[in-house]
């Protein structure tokens, strides 16, 4: 039986039989409906008539850089204590400025990636690492900071988006489970490259604002071994990367893909990264879909446990993020409306938060007030969270607000 397998423009190499092209023979220089790549007139030729094709691997010459290795040697992930998360080393207020400084160079250098490889290039791995460190660091000092600002999310940055706040969501949970500064390195190395195969799926498939057809969605799927065998290729690159970027879409029932392995090949970096990877893509906006709160996406996590996800590793991501996450838009006893800024760690329903709108939903001059106080509303009852709400019911823009200086006033305010 052929094995029909997409490979797009940037993969097909000498030996690669190819069985189907992106579009009708008749429409193509080619006068068969199926060769061999024979050398680089043939590459050529496709290059400037394709997008991508199928190829029959089992009418290979040559190993094609796209074969996937079913059984990959497991990583092996050392230092692993699920102990208490270290103490944060700085405050939310000092880390922020820092956080925003490293949290735009580094969104900036993974669209660099994706760009780079959409045009056939390699990833940097060392600039990758570099980047992935202080990440760690300031996330080290206080993660709420990073994950404030991964709530400033574009739904046309979506992808560039997905992989940092997945390398940071990565290394939020690895710090909660006190990982070594070794491994939130690594973790986060496995969070940043995860998709960075999708930079090899035709746009028009990657981007489409409704739903896939069945070919278009194999070819979507495909992003996995894609992505394994660019980072494969890549000099120097963690091999826990690899197999993320291949593992992520595998679920502990082995229903998932492109392999339907099991719980017993899944390792321990790969199953981080699949929560953070689905927490973010259901928590953010897409052309086609809005975005869900937390607790909507946390709840649906929750039934996944088990069969698709790891669920001690879920409980601690929960865990980790909090009962009300920073940036989060929530709904006060008293019916005012705020943006949760940090969490308090040792009283988690009683975060810091900033009022937006009071009583009447009237915009209020912002202030920093710490739930932990147990401050009163002017009824003189005990100032407490209702719920997560939609910042789009409320017409919040958290992006606007942050571009205003929500925080830095609030901050002023709070110490007046």
């Amino acid at each position: 039986m052929p094995e029909r397998v997409y490979t797009p423009v940037n993969m097909r190499a000498v030996g690669m039989y190819v069985i189907e092209l992106d579009r009708p023979w008749l429409d193509s220089p080619f006068l068969f409906q199926g060769f061999e790549i024979k050398n680089q007139d043939d590459i050529a030729q496709l290059k400037d008539c394709c997008d991508y094709v199928y190829i029959d691997t089992t009418k290979d010459r040559k190993r094609r850089p796209h074969k996937i290795d079913k059984n990959p040697p497991p990583i092996i992930d050392t230092n692993i204590d699920f102990g208490a998360p270290p103490p944060k080393l700085s405050q939310f207020e000092k880390e922020i400025a820092h956080a925003e400084t490293i949290h735009k160079q580094v969104g900036e250098l993974v669209s660099d990636f994706m760009e780079r490889i959409a045009r056939g290039e390699g990833v940097d791995t060392q600039a990758a690492k570099a980047a992935v460190a202080e990440c760690v660091n300031s996330i080290l000092h206080s993660p709420d900071a990073f994950l404030w600002l991964n709530q400033l999310k574009n739904k046309d940055e979506y992808t560039a988006q997905h992989s940092l706040n997945v390398c940071v969501l990565s290394i939020v949970l690895g710090r909660h489970i006190n990982f070594s500064m070794a491994n939130l390195n690594n973790v986060g190395l496995c969070g940043m490259m995860h998709d960075m195969g999708k930079m090899l799926v035709p746009l028009n498939i990657l981007n489409k604002p409704g739903k896939l057809e069945p070919d278009e969605m194999e070819i979507m799927r495909s992003h996995t071994s894609l992505g394994y065998e660019l980072l494969k290729s890549s000099r120097d690159m963690y091999p826990g990367a690899i197999d993320s970027a291949h593992a992520h879409h595998e679920t502990l029932d082995g229903k998932g893909y492109p392999n339907k392995i099991n719980h017993r090949k899944l390792s321990l970096f790969t199953r981080i990264v699949t929560i953070a990877d689905m927490y973010d893509a259901m928590t953010s906006d897409r052309v086609y879909q809005k975005g869900r709160t937390h607790l909507e996406a946390t709840s649906i996590m929750s039934d996944l446990c088990g069969s698709q996800l790891d669920g001690k590793l879920v409980v601690k991501f929960i865990e980790a993020l909090g009962v009300y996450p920073p940036g989060c838009v929530v709904a006060m006893t008293n019916g005012s409306i705020a943006i949760v800024v940090e969490v308090n760690e040792f009283v988690r329903l009683r975060p810091k938060i900033i009022l937006l709108l009071d009583a009447d939903l009237q915009p209020m001059e912002e202030k920093v007030i710490n739930l932990a106080d147990m401050e009163l509303d002017d009824r003189a009852n005990l100032l407490t969270i209702k719920g997560i709400v939609k910042a789009q019911d409320y017409n919040i823009d958290i992006g606007a607000y942050y571009q205003r200086g929500i925080l830095q006033k609030g901050f002023a305010h709070g110490k007046s």
